[in-house]
């Protein structure tokens, strides 16, 4: 390497009059005394954090959908309302063409033979108020909206299941989208667990990365009082011990090179 006090990778790291050499116990490292200090060298450059390839949502086809209710004797004709959640509350008056042009599930709820076609109320008891009308606007508008900031990662969480429910893979990635910028230290732990439960790795990966870069802050969030499910548990303890084993190494490769 050239002469000097600079860490660094290989023969990009400077001494000045090598005198000791320690390694880490890991063999990714040297710690080198020299007339300059102490000097650290990684062997090689660490190993990136997970990466995953950018989520692209694809343009809209609402125009290309509803040009399809064109003509198509198969569609149902009239509206619908909507009896959702225990409550029943309502979404009144609803295309039931417009739905099924926008949603294979809903074309195959509303299709000829079934009893919904010419049902005047449909009850949908596995989601919210809230979430499913805000799949049912984005179906005959297009318009993406999770409202206020505070729950906007929950509000995310539920439509994305609904979007996969109804298959409509472009309100999918739209949830994917937010949900990755959602992460932050109040929401890192309930979406690694819900991520853990979907097993969508790329945003459990994320959430892994963010709780170890910033673990002061994801617990004086009360991310620790936040954690329910076993297996995240173990997976965020083992992370924790991992970076204690590195340190501890790192401590005694230091006090080697400093005796």
């Amino acid at each position: 390497g050239t002469r000097g006090s600079t860490d660094g990778v290989g023969d990009a790291a400077e001494l000045n009059g090598p005198v000791e050499v320690a390694i880490s116990p890991d063999g990714s490292t040297l710690f080198v005394g020299s007339d300059g200090g102490l000097r650290q060298v990684c062997v090689a450059a660490p190993p990136p954090p997970p990466s995953f390839a950018p989520i692209v949502v694809p343009p809209s086809t609402i125009l290309a959908d509803l040009a399809k209710t064109r003509g198509d004797a198969s569609l149902p004709q009239g509206m619908v309302t909507f009896l959702v959640g225990d409550d029943e509350e309502r979404i009144e008056h609803v295309s039931k063409c417009n739905l099924c042009a926008r949603s294979p599930v809903f074309r195959t709820m509303f299709g000829i033979g079934m009893k919904e076609r010419d049902a005047a109320e449909v009850t949908v008891s596995h989601t919210d108020l809230a979430s499913f009308t805000a799949l049912v606007r984005y179906l005959l508008t297009d318009q993406f909206d999770l409202g206020e900031e505070e729950g906007r990662a929950q509000r995310a969480l539920d439509l994305r299941e609904l979007a996969q429910m109804y298959q409509v893979p472009r309100l999918e990635l739209l949830c994917a989208q937010a949900l990755q910028e959602s992460v932050g230290p109040a929401s890192a732990v309930p979406l690694l667990e819900a991520a853990h439960t979907m097993g969508d790795g790329r945003l459990l990966a994320q959430c892994r990365r963010y709780v170890a870069d910033h673990a002061a802050e994801v617990r004086a969030s009360g991310g620790v009082e936040q954690l329910r499910d076993l297996g995240v548990a173990k997976g965020l303890l083992g992370d924790a011990l991992d970076q204690v084993a590195e340190l501890k190494g790192a401590m005694r490769a230091l006090r080697v090179a400093e005796s």
